[in-house]
């Protein structure tokens, strides 16, 4: 299980297979020719931000969209690139993994290699601490031979996930300017597309030549926009996934005695728990996005579930399943406030051990009512982005334990007369990252990791590589490039009481549309 960098690594029959399928690339990508078009300047996809966000970024906001034409298009404007010297192109993993990421750097190797053989791609193994160190690893056709279709990050691994103090830019922008890099490849979701746009920005300003390009890979598919129609990885994730919850689900028919509760990888978003639901029909599914449009609080959701075992007793059904989005947490309003409260006692150097004697009254009660395990799991310092470690709070067991409590005291009341509740807990997410990707995500990441290429050959900074029309096939996707800036908005929120409201510009996560089609088919 150690890691072996930049070593072909031993596969089993059904990878070894997988290493054999080549993606397609739609025409706009064919030849060595690259042509593209240029369209209007872009803005800031809230208005209301476009002042904050056009300070934030004067040298990277407000570029024109790129769309690359096949060789039969007759655009009078287009932009003709034939000549093609050799180029210096890093790559590096930048969070969680997501079935599919190799096959960015294998689209990106070939581009490289289709349009002069003596371009180079390094990729920084460790993730970004490994940019920041300079640990590089030369990619090759070996290197690549047996990563090619597989999942996780292993080629190159992946850290901290985190390009944003002072101190990291500096290291970064070090690293490209010693490499004589004139590409850095960024692959990962909101948080590491943000910190792409800023180390763009900040490139342009100190005249680095080298140029920053995003890459939409997440498993929690919530990076989602006008531009950006989905993310590499969660299409396979949400299989996977689907596929274990069916599992359980017969397990649960055959038993007739437990009900499943699961909890769900994804972040605050609940996308991965719609695509399950609509793929495995379990009995009942909690959406974030719900509970925060219906203020709904923790006692609500456990009389919703608990109300849903009693209809189901009644039936004389005592089994199912339940789908929880491990962002749940911070979507309970009185959970969200506490876990405020903690992470700014935390910012004031608080230890962990004395968090709970510097709480509010309200928050000390809550704090209290809450079961060891969760309160344990509360304390735990946030991520890089602020947010709560959300794979590590047990929502599902927390559920579950309050479920238990309702029905025990409903069955001494008399109100309720079934027989004894019985929960078994899970939750996925690990399991699924590791994934062989998908034949959609196979392709979609290797077209991003060519389209890299073709943005940096149009000596284009601050972009994230797009794909449209991916409902058709692969010979009629619509290859592209859009400024990150212009999937920017800015939320403004306050650290507690009597603080001033702050807000800086990013690229926020998609939340679920409640009144999207695929919310009102799963209902």
């Amino acid at each position: 299980m150690d890691s072996d960098y930049g070593f072909p690594r031993e596969l089993s029959d059904l990878q070894k297979k997988r290493t054999l399928y080549q993606p397609e690339i739609p025409p706009c990508l064919e030849g060595t020719t690259v042509r593209v078009e240029f369209g209007g300047g872009t803005t800031a996809a809230d208005p209301a931000g476009a002042h904050v966000i056009s300070q934030a970024f004067p040298h990277t906001y407000g570029q024109p969209l790129a769309h690359f034409l096949r060789r039969t298009s007759k655009v009078p404007n287009a932009q003709i690139i034939t000549e093609h010297p050799s180029i210096r192109v890093g790559v590096v993993f930048s969070g969680r993994q997501s079935p599919g990421g190799h096959n960015v750097i294998w689209g990106l190797y070939n581009a490289l290699k289709v349009h002069n053989t003596n371009s180079v791609l390094l990729g920084f193994v460790g993730g970004t601490e490994g940019l920041f160190a300079q640990k590089i690893l030369k990619i090759t056709d070996e290197v690549l031979s047996s990563y090619k279709n597989q999942g996780g990050y292993d080629l190159l691994g992946r850290t901290v996930d985190q390009i944003r103090t002072i101190e990291q830019v500096n290291a970064a922008k070090a690293a490209c300017e010693a490499l004589k890099l004139d590409g850095l490849v960024i692959i990962g979701g909101v948080t590491s597309n943000t910190d792409a746009a800023q180390l763009a920005e900040t490139f342009a300003d100190s005249k680095c030549p080298t140029k920053v390009v995003g890459v939409p890979v997440t498993l929690n598919g919530d990076l989602r926009n006008q531009f950006v129609e989905a993310n590499v990885g969660f299409d396979t994730i949400c299989k996977v996934n689907s596929q274990l919850i069916s599992n359980v689900c017969t397990d649960a028919l055959s038993a007739e005695k437990y009900y499943y509760f699961i909890r769900l990888m994804g972040r605050k978003a609940s996308h991965v728990a719609l695509e399950c639901a609509l793929q495995s029909h379990p009995n009942l599914v909690i959406f974030g996005e719900e509970v925060t449009a219906s203020k709904l609080t923790l006692f609500d959701i456990t009389n919703q579930i608990s109300n849903a075992v009693q209809a189901r007793a009644e039936l004389e059904k005592y089994h199912g399943v339940v789908l929880i989005p491990e962002g749940l947490v911070e979507s309970i309003p009185e959970l969200y406030a506490l876990l405020q409260e903690i992470h700014a006692l935390h910012g004031q150097g608080i230890s962990a051990e004395k968090i709970s004697t510097h709480l509010s009254p309200w928050a000390s009660a809550l704090f209290e009512f809450l079961p060891p395990f969760i309160r344990k799991q509360l304390l735990l310092h946030p991520e890089s982005d602020d947010s709560a470690q959300l794979s590590q709070i047990e929502t599902e067991k927390l559920l579950a334990h309050l479920v238990e409590n309702e029905m025990k005291k409903r069955t001494k009341e008399g109100t309720y007369k079934g027989k004894k509740f019985n929960a078994i807990c899970h939750f996925f997410g690990y399991q699924a990252r590791g994934s062989l990707p998908s034949k959609f995500d196979c392709d979609y990441a290797y077209v991003l990791g060519h389209i890299c290429y073709h943005i940096l050959a149009a000596g284009l900074n601050g972009y994230m590589a797009t794909v449209t029309n991916l409902k058709s096939p692969v010979n009629k996707w619509k290859c592209g490039a859009a400024p990150i800036t212009a999937m920017m908005t800015v939320k403004r929120w306050s650290r507690g009481p009597g603080i001033s409201p702050i807000g800086k510009p990013a690229v926020h996560p998609a939340s679920v549309d409640l009144k999207g089609k695929a919310y009102e088919y799963a209902f």
